[in-house]
């Protein structure tokens, strides 16, 4: 996984409009990357609608938030959709900035075990680099952990 002092990887991925998001273009700005499990579950949903409610905070402190999980790109339209989501979510089904980012990993729940998405956030400054990484996300009041620092 990232650490802070990291670097951002090179990355491109399709936003939730079909669109390339490249990560050459993001530098220059504070970026909040954000990765959830699956879009349209109760923690995701709560996760993407408090960053939601509290955007124009966390763009006046300089932020651009971007989330990505591994749904795909019909999936994402239909989340950022439904819940009015004003920042770009990356469709990533091949799991390559998942990887990346180091959040695919041995899951528990119910007794099982599984691989799938471990729910982080990080920061990154605006040269890109990582300045805080979250994995103890707080889905209901995210935005004040992101701001906190």
């Amino acid at each position: 996984m990232l650490k802070i002092g990291d670097q951002l990887p090179e990355f491109k991925g399709i936003n939730q409009n079909g669109e390339t998001i490249d990560s050459k273009n993001l530098t220059g700005k504070k970026l909040v990357v954000f990765f959830y499990p699956k879009a349209n579950t109760p923690g995701c949903t709560a996760e993407a609608c408090n960053l939601r409610d509290n955007d124009s905070e966390l763009k006046k402190q300089g932020f651009q938030l971007l989330g990505v999980s591994a749904d795909p790109v019909k999936s994402q339209k239909n989340f950022s959709e439904k819940y009015e989501l004003p920042f770009d979510i990356i469709a990533d089904e091949n799991r390559d900035i998942i990887e990346k980012f180091g959040v695919w990993q041995l899951k528990k729940f119910m007794g099982k075990e599984f691989m799938g998405v471990v729910r982080t956030t990080f920061v990154f400054d605006e040269n890109g680099i990582c300045t805080q990484v979250i994995d103890k996300v707080k889905t209901k009041d995210h935005a004040a952990q992101i701001l906190e620092k």
